[in-house]
């Protein structure tokens, strides 16, 4: 396979993961409203943009933190690179560049994604926000789905979902830091009401309750979702599969080298700090030291992995 492909396909997965985690941060951040979003609504929706990392490139658009124009951007502008359509859109791109690789059903999929995203607007958007987002959570299932049914498990599977799990890890992390941040100074009850809609928004609120019944907790809800080896949303579910689809990665003979141990040893090493993390770091200022470096981590992985597989030839089918 050359490294052109593996970064497609890796990308292919990341950008459907990224899309699905746009309208679940868009979803939280309807449920978190606080008081003073009331009497200032673009604090609100300046939040969701900073969360996204993309303040520099709304700014050149727009003066004001507005519903419509916040919406608008991060879902349907093709001109944002990191808005829902553009993830879309680029991993049709990247599919349909493997066509003839991968399973039909596949393409089908993203391909009617994209033309329905594409003939939506913000009006459709705004007429009924949940139900929106809601086709949108429903249409990357549809292409998760297909990928989990027919796709052989080869080095194509696994780097689609190598890019999935990376990007899950660090959209689950974002998620939370964004509501830690908006929770800053608030009270204990406050704290709870937007942890609990982070939980309905991962869809955990039911795998929650059977691990802790009625004892709710900010700490335990962190926990279960920074920590819980078994709730698929959870950062360290994610990087226990992404260092064990690493791993099954076959490599030629020849690439078997320090690129690809590197990548793995740095996933490991990831898992292992989320296998043994006390409970105590999920409170305070020392949950927002963890998330920060997780998503350093992530963002640090992602790197090497692109040194590793995508910039120069030699992975093999």
């Amino acid at each position: 396979m050359l490294n052109r492909n593996a970064e497609a396909l890796f990308w292919i997965g990341r950008y459907i993961e990224r899309a699905e985690n746009h309208a679940r941060l868009i979803n939280v951040h309807y449920h978190i409203q606080q008081e003073e979003d009331f009497h200032e609504e673009g604090h609100k929706w300046s939040r969701l943009i900073d969360a996204l990392g993309v303040r520099g490139e709304y700014m050149q658009q727009f003066e004001t933190f507005s519903e419509q124009d916040v919406l608008s951007f991060i879902t349907l502008d093709l001109g944002n690179s990191n808005s829902l359509f553009s993830c879309v859109h680029h991993a049709r791109n990247n599919l349909r560049t493997l066509r003839q690789q991968l399973p039909s059903e596949l393409w089908d999929v993203v391909n009617s994604f994209n033309l329905w995203l594409g003939e939506r607007s913000v009006a459709d958007i705004m007429s009924g926000p949940h139900q929106f987002y809601q086709q949108v959570k429903e249409r990357t299932a549809m292409f998760l789905g297909a990928e989990q049914s027919v796709m052989l498990r080869g080095n194509e599977w696994h780097f689609i979902e190598s890019g999935r799990f990376l990007e899950r890890a660090e959209n689950t992390t974002r998620i939370l830091q964004a509501v830690i941040a908006s929770c800053r100074f608030k009270e204990l009850n406050a704290v709870y009401t937007q942890l609990q809609a982070v939980l309905k928004s991962v869809s955990g609120y039911q795998a929650f309750r059977r691990y802790y019944a009625d004892a709710m907790s900010p700490e335990s809800i962190l926990d279960f979702l920074i920590a819980n080896p078994k709730f698929p949303r959870s950062i360290r579910f994610s990087f226990h599969q992404l260092e064990e689809h690493l791993a099954k990665l076959e490599l030629d003979s020849s690439e078997k080298g320090s690129g690809h141990e590197k990548v793995i040893r740095q996933a490991g090493k990831l898992k292992a700090e989320l296998d043994y993390m006390e409970k105590e770091e999920m409170s305070g200022e020392l949950v927002e030291d963890v998330l920060k470096a997780l998503v350093i981590s992530c963002q640090k992985l992602g790197k090497t992995m692109e040194g590793a597989f995508f910039r120069r030839e030699g992975v093999s089918v």
